[in-house]
């Protein structure tokens, strides 16, 4: 795993009470705080991290061959250019995410080993109250701010989803999860079966393939795998025509975008078309003798689940190599040696490794309070996804399904600059969005339709979001390259915004 040095930290200020609150340093929250110190240097800001260091996700997961999903060219910030390979290991993410905080001095911000225990909004001092403890030394803190920016990701980093699968208790080998993998972990000889569907385990299964006796891919149900070449050309070819990396990165990231856009739409307005683009490729690598049914033939439409993307067709590659094999069954129970499946067949197995997905974590599991009063999200209806009705001075990033989780950091946080800005200039202390009154008879409808996008951890967890309207501005988009027009259009005082 990359090593990292700890960036200083930020010294006690003389009152803990600051402008703004961003929780987390994973990369949303070192986006957002770049956004603030370039664009709003005279306000006062803290970054609140309950991590030994930055990188959230690519710091907590350290599982074989883990790389981003995304290419870096938008998976990367608007501002800061990548020069790598389009996927990029977690050692390199974290590389990185240091350059862009040491180059800009954002470890004054930071705050590390800050672990937040509860927040509390009170109207009459237009305040957050910020409670928790350091996780280092277990002393408890409390910092005072006007607006909280929610940057913490959508996970539970602490443990993924286990399902409670019938005689596991009696497994003589070892069973772990692919989040909370054990740095001491040898798999030389072992026979390994890899029990999920999806890019933990699409990433997975390829890097394990021939350090181990064998691995098995475990799928109840197939997904859809995207292949392409490790490397992108229209990239390749501008550097050799000498063009700076700045401009290569934003007309990449723009190409990219655009091409993601329009793919996605396609497995809507043309799904069977893309379906059979799709099990093109994977017959392309698997080659002619190798059957797609019922391995790599989903029964959802192409985007009904995120597809995994797979660069050089490496997963195929070792099935058809024979160092993986692809199962696809459901667990009836674990016996001493393995696993026996619904079928019957029976796995071997020394280690299995659950690729089951993860828990949601709505708002960090912080418990909130606003004047008093528990605040349950999921009452709430969401304002483009980032503001939530009745909750006042709090932005949270939720990125997107189709495309790369930052795209849309860069787009909120262009979004709270202005917002902050504007209040600062009209004196405003407080803002919430409210419905409007010809928004009075709007339908209200779960955060995301289920049958537009189904993951398994979004269906386990759908209970914990807001409420979206049947009007664009109160949802969250899944169009990243409409939202990139419409957020910088946003009004300001539009009626949807209150202040005070």
């Amino acid at each position: 795993m990359f090593e990292t040095k700890i960036l200083p930290q930020a010294a006690d200020p003389e009152a803990e009470l600051v402008d703004v609150v961003i929780v987390g340093a994973g990369m949303s929250g070192i986006g957002a705080v770049w956004h603030l110190a370039q664009r709003l240097p005279g306000l006062r800001f803290v970054v609140l991290e309950a991590l030994e260091s930055f990188g959230g996700t690519w710091r907590v997961h350290r599982y074989p061959g883990i790389r981003s999903d995304s290419d870096l060219y938008t998976y990367g910030y608007s501002f800061k250019p990548w020069t790598g390979a389009p996927l990029a290991t977690a050692e390199e993410i974290l590389g990185y995410m240091q350059e862009v905080i040491e180059e800009n001095d954002l470890g004054r911000f930071i705050r590390y080993h800050h672990r937040i225990t509860g927040a509390h909004w009170d109207s009459a001092s237009a305040r957050w109250t910020i409670e928790g403890c350091h996780t280092d030394t277990g002393t408890s803190f409390q910092i005072q701010t006007g607006f909280l920016w929610m940057c913490q990701g959508y996970y539970r980093h602490a443990e993924g989803h286990m399902p409670d699968w019938p005689g596991m208790e009696h497994f003589g080998g070892r069973i772990i999860h692919a989040q909370t993998w054990p740095d001491e972990l040898d798999l030389t000889g072992q026979r390994v079966v890899v029990i999920g569907a999806g890019a933990t385990a699409a990433t997975l299964v390829p890097a394990i393939a021939g350090r181990c006796a064998h691995v098995t891919l475990l799928q109840r149900s197939p997904i859809y795998y995207r292949s392409g070449r490790f490397a992108l050309p229209m990239a390749e070819e501008l550097r050799e025509l000498r063009v700076p990396e700045e401009w290569i990165h934003e007309i990449v990231r723009r190409k990219i975008q655009y091409e993601q856009a329009k793919f996605a739409r396609r497995s809507f307005t043309e799904p069977e078309a893309v379906k059979a683009e799709l099990l093109a490729q994977a017959r392309e690598h698997l080659g002619p003798d190798h059957p797609l049914d019922p391995h790599f033939t989903p029964s959802h439409r192409p985007w009904q689940q995120r597809i995994a993307f797979i660069p050089d067709g490496d997963l195929f590659r070792c099935v058809r190599e024979g160092t993986a094999s692809v199962v696809t069954d459901t667990v009836e129970c674990f016996t001493e040696c393995g696993i026996r499946l619904s079928s019957g067949q029976e796995l071997q197995a020394d280690i299995v490794v659950a690729a089951t997905g993860f828990h949601l974590s709505v708002l960090g599991d912080i418990p909130f309070e606003v004047d008093g009063q528990k605040l349950d999200l999921a009452q709430t209806v969401t304002y483009r996804g980032m503001m939530f009705t009745g909750v006042p001075n709090l932005a949270w990033v939720f990125g997107y399904f189709r495309a790369a989780w930052t795209l849309r950091v860069d787009l909120v946080a262009d979004f709270v600059c202005r917002l902050l800005e504007h209040m600062r200039q009209t004196g405003a202390r407080q803002v919430e969005v409210a419905l409007r009154p010809e928004d009075a008879e709007m339908p209200l409808h779960s955060w995301t339709d289920p049958e537009d996008f189904n993951p398994g951890y979004l269906m386990r967890g759908l209970h914990l979001l807001p409420k979206r309207g049947a009007k664009p501005e109160w949802g969250h988009s899944q169009d990243h390259w409409e939202d990139g027009k419409t957020f910088p259009a946003i009004a300001l005082t539009d009626p949807v915004f209150v202040y005070r």
